[in-house]
């Protein structure tokens, strides 16, 4: 086993490791908790087999998760609300010298937040489209 196989596993553990965290952080604030638990947890088992016995479980709990954040219109609605928040945040944080921590780097990883949400939102509502159908 060379260095090369021992930095590509230490580099997929921080980004696996940070998408987890993150994942585990939206499970309080807004934001799609459990798909970025699953995405962390993906990446992680890439490289650390042991990990792949945790995949199934969140995988389904992610995807019901998401669907259950179209099906009724207040989940909906908040939602929508909230990435458009993220959108409109990130401009004021990108455009205003006054706020904390301002400038284009946070308010290009708000306004990357809100597009996501709306990419999920979007997956989300395909993905019962099509169940309903089919």
């Amino acid at each position: 086993m060379g260095y090369g196989r021992s930095a590509k596993r230490g580099v997929m553990l921080i980004i696996g490791g940070a998408v987890l965290l993150a994942g585990i952080s939206l499970l309080i604030l807004p934001g799609p908790g459990m798909l970025m638990v699953l995405a962390g947890l993906l990446i992680l088992g890439r490289e650390f087999p042991s990990v792949n016995r945790f995949v199934e479980p969140v995988r389904v709990r992610a995807i019901q998760a998401a669907e259950e954040s179209i099906t009724s219109w207040w989940r909906l609605t908040g939602s929508v609300l909230t990435g458009l928040t993220l959108l409109g945040a990130g401009v004021l944080w990108g455009l205003e010298p006054r706020l904390p921590l301002s400038g284009w780097s946070t308010g290009s990883g708000l306004i990357l937040s809100g597009i996501i949400l709306f990419a999920l939102l979007f997956w989300s509502y395909r993905r019962v489209k099509a169940r309903r159908a089919g």
